[in-house]
């Protein structure tokens, strides 16, 4: 008779299953902890577009999981997952090596959508992950090259015109931070930076329809024209094919064409293809074919299995696919595995939505707070920069320490909740400066010199 697996293997290392592990090790969880991840290296997918622009470097935004679970206990492996084996209770990896566990969590996110679009998967760039941000770098520099070099106009202006696809929080974020860096970087080649275009393609009537930070379009749409160059929004138009040079869409029942050498592809995602293969019956799935799970975060199939962030979908309950609600899906998972393993009752996991950040270019973002301060311009910027710092896992009694501090200081003592009517706030008085003083004094002071571990 074997004996039983006492260990727990989280499944994907994004913001749930990273705060799962730390939170676990910060708990004193009395089981070993197997974290499992394709790359070396963690994605603040949030900061990404500051690791894009260099605003901000790779040891902020993409550290090394070595580093962030250093002493923490938690064992990490890069490897690929090929099969995930409910019913045996056992993970397999490309490498020939498996695990058995006796908890699971699985944290595996999405994965860029392209919806059967011709050409999009293989002509249109992803802005996921680091190697993505890399990989549009190096295209984007080398057609601003190519842009100074010719005296072919048609050509020169196929090679300076980008067009995104996807007018949802991503393709704004990335439209707005194109549209102010791109004519620095060919002015700096001696090109006009007039030549430059980015244009926003969209498939609804309204950019941000339906996502969290729809409150904040109005803002949005008059922030975007305000950059280096204004972008070229196209609404009510359907992406139908991407080719090397162009993308064809769909508008007033006409075939029309955008031609250009660069198409940046932010239009949804899709079920990471693992969980699309898991034993879960479709009437225990959300319409996105999602695993549901219970309040407490298990898999109502496999209660020994928790699930969270964009790969599950809570009962009853609609939560926004961001890294807000991943990060306290970890806590609540980890809280309830501790749980578990000391025989105690499991909570209810409890999520708490603070707001929205959108970046909108360089030193420009806007900011909805609770929904009773709208914030806007480089305040906004500042707030959403200093949110996000005390965020970055490591250490974690820092980040508990710091993100409990935001919350007793600025969200409970200066906005009052009965206050349900908006404030547009143009200075960092009250907010802004509080904020980023204390947040941004603290982060730097942790990278220059305090190499402290996880306790």
């Amino acid at each position: 008779m074997n004996s039983p697996i006492y260990q727990t293997v989280i499944v994907g290392g994004g913001f749930t299953g990273l705060f799962t592990a730390l939170h676990l090790a910060h708990e004193h969880y009395p089981r070993s902890v197997i974290l499992i991840d394709r790359n070396e290296r963690f994605c603040f997918k949030p900061l990404l577009y500051e690791y894009f622009d260099n605003e901000m470097d790779s040891f902020q935004v993409v550290p090394r999981f070595s580093e962030l679970l250093k002493g923490s206990g938690v064992i990490f492996v890069q490897d690929t997952v090929q099969t995930i084996d409910l019913h045996r209770q056992e993970v397999k990896l490309a490498s020939g090596n498996s695990y058995n566990y006796s908890n699971l969590v699985l944290a595996l996110g999405s994965v860029t959508g392209y919806h059967h679009i011709e050409g999009a998967n293989v002509n249109a760039f992803p802005f996921w992950t680091q190697a993505d941000a890399i990989a549009l770098d190096r295209h984007l520099r080398d057609c601003l090259q190519k842009a100074i070099q010719t005296e072919d106009i048609k050509q020169r202006c196929q090679l300076l015109t980008v067009v995104v696809v996807g007018g949802g929080a991503s393709g704004v974020e990335m439209a707005a931070t194109l549209a102010d860096f791109l004519p620095h970087w060919y002015a700096a080649l001696g090109g006009n930076p007039e030549e430059i275009r980015v244009i926003l393609l969209n498939h609804g009537q309204k950019i941000l329809d339906g996502d969290i930070n729809d409150p904040l379009r109005p803002i949005a749409e008059k922030e975007l024209q305000k950059r280096s160059v204004a972008i070229e929004i196209i609404t009510e138009a359907e992406a139908t094919a991407v080719h090397p040079n162009a993308v064809e869409y769909k508008s007033d029942g006409e075939i029309k064409t955008l031609t250009t050498h660069t198409t940046i592809w932010t239009a949804g995602t899709s079920i990471h293809p693992l969980i699309q293969e898991l034993p879960i019956p479709q009437e225990h799935r959300d319409h996105h074919s999602r695993p549901l799970v219970t309040s407490t975060m298990q898999l109502l199939d496999f209660p020994e299995v928790f699930a969270g962030g964009d790969c599950a979908a809570v009962q009853d309950s609609f939560l926004p696919p961001t890294a807000q609600v991943a990060y306290q899906q970890g806590a609540n998972i980890a809280h309830n595995l501790k749980a578990l393993a000391l025989g105690e009752e499991l909570e209810p996991a409890k999520v708490n939505i603070r707001g929205t950040l959108l970046k909108l270019g360089l030193n420009d973002a806007a900011a909805n707070l609770f929904n009773v301060f709208e914030v806007v311009g480089e305040p906004a910027h500042l707030i959403r920069q200093g949110t996000y710092l005390t965020l970055l896992p490591t250490p974690i009694h820092d980040f508990k320490a710091t993100t409990e501090w935001v919350d007793e200081e600025i969200f409970h003592h200066h906005l009052d909740p009965h206050d349900v009517g908006k404030k547009v706030v143009q200075a960092v008085e009250v907010v802004g400066a509080g904020i980023i003083s204390v947040l941004v004094g603290r982060k730097l002071l942790k990278m220059l010199g305090d190499d402290e571990e996880i306790k």
